[in-house]
């Protein structure tokens, strides 16, 4: 299967053409549905794609002022949004026939900017780690990533140019470093999470996919009303790495780009250092982050478990008996660790504070392998950071790889800054 190359505008280029006349919302849309019948049928990104509604939308924006910054760009949305009158199946038989009577926070929030709703992407099966049928647009015998897989996959192709995911784990960042695209996930709690399936809801992040740092920032700014864009940033000043306590899970082609990668910073480059205590903290929170994942996953889907187990995958299932067999004790032993190393990280890092640490742990792996280590998520999922994927290194064979930047809670413009930068760097 060929490189993705968009030959379409991304985010704020449609927009800015759209409110400056250069060709209407119902022709961006046309555009985008055209490259999904001729991607989708090798990709399988997409649930349900809504050509008639997306186009019977896009006139009425055609016909009307301006709704705000998204008006006329079409959107992806991950099926385990609520999105009114399209399937909510969250990626599991049990609700395969569901359809969702209203708008997900977010998405209303979408609409209300002006944003096109195109359709509902692929997901694992309640965003955990069991794979979707989405293939990999690179190379269609490996996996997207996931769980956000369908909308990582549909940015790449230039499906869309924006869409909607989460992060629980690795969700947003994994499959955005596999698939070679932006993969922004916020700060904990910065997008509104109501109507969207909750998994982990100490953890849960809406996030975005996108092909420029700019167009990431952008949908960001329209669901939270922030100023984020990043600006043309000349000089970033030193750059501090931190490989993390995890590093011995990169594989052999990220530890050659990596270390290339460090040494193309030079002078740039600073060892980012934490201090003893929370370093042993953070060896430790990868454990901690997928304690507490499957005990709130258990909460959070009881009643599947309860109405139809025999349709949860295996994986899941045990993952689920996993969290339900946590005694009392042991739960509020992890909820306490997970409130004192966030209390201790926020202490210690200053609030400016920006690093850069591998996305994944390499190229996207083999389809049938499953969806890819979360291992260079799971810290800063737990933590509730701020995350930026950006694909500048490169596998042998041209595979793609990310640079994540990471940044004290409420940071994201920092990161976003410093991401906009790598892009244009490297």
């Amino acid at each position: 299967m060929p490189d993705t190359v968009d030959d379409l505008p991304g985010a704020r280029d449609t927009a800015r053409d759209i409110a400056q006349g250069r060709q209407t919302a119902e022709q961006a849309v046309r555009a985008r549905l055209d490259r999904i019948a001729d991607r989708e049928g090798d990709l399988s990104a997409w649930v349900a794609v809504d050509a008639e509604g997306a186009i019977a939308a896009a006139r009425a924006l055609d016909s009307a002022p301006s709704r705000g910054p998204l008006h006329g760009v079409p959107l992806g949305v991950k099926d385990i949004f609520a999105v009114r009158g399209l399937p909510w199946r969250c990626g599991s038989p049990i609700w395969q026939d569901r359809i969702a009577g209203f708008d997900a926070g977010s998405v209303a929030l979408a609409r209300a900017a002006g944003a096109v709703i195109l359709g509902k992407t692929e997901t694992t099966e309640f965003a955990g780690y069991n794979p979707t049928r989405t293939r990999n647009p690179h190379d269609a015998a490996r996996t997207p990533g996931g769980s956000s897989s369908g909308s990582a996959a549909a940015v790449a192709a230039g499906m869309v140019p924006l869409a909607l995911g989460t992060q629980t784990s690795g969700s947003v960042i994994r499959p955005a470093s596999f698939c070679g695209v932006v993969g922004y996930k916020p700060s904990f709690d910065l997008i509104e999470t109501g109507g969207v399936a909750p998994l982990s809801r100490s953890l849960d992040t809406v996030g975005v996919f996108a092909r420029s740092v700019p167009d990431a920032a952008l949908a960001v700014e329209a669901l939270t009303g922030l100023a984020l864009q990043p600006g043309a940033a000349t000089e970033i000043g030193t750059l501090q790495v931190y490989r993390s306590p995890v590093w011995g899970a990169a594989e052999p082609p990220l530890a050659a780009a990596w270390t290339e990668f460090e040494a193309g910073l030079g002078p740039l480059l600073d060892e980012q250092r934490f201090a003893p205590d929370i370093e042993a903290e953070l060896a430790a929170a990868p454990a901690l982050h997928a304690r507490i994942m499957a005990m709130e996953a258990a909460e959070a889907l009881a009643h599947e478990y309860a109405r139809a187990p025999d349709l949860l995958s295996d994986g899941l299932r045990a993952q689920l008996a996993e969290g339900r067999a946590a005694s009392a004790k042991e739960r509020a032993h992890d909820r306490r660790a997970m409130r004192r190393l966030r209390h201790l990280f926020e202490g210690h890092v200053a609030p400016d504070s920006v690093w850069l640490t591998p996305a994944a742990t390499g190229p996207a792996p083999a389809f049938e392998s499953g969806t890819g280590n979360p291992a260079f998520n799971r810290i800063w999922s737990l933590l509730g950071l701020p995350c930026c994927s950006v694909p500048i290194l490169r596998a042998d064979g041209g595979l793609p790889m990310g640079v994540q930047v990471v940044g004290a809670m409420g940071n994201d413009r920092g990161v976003l800054r410093v991401a906009d930068w790598l892009m244009r760097r490297f």
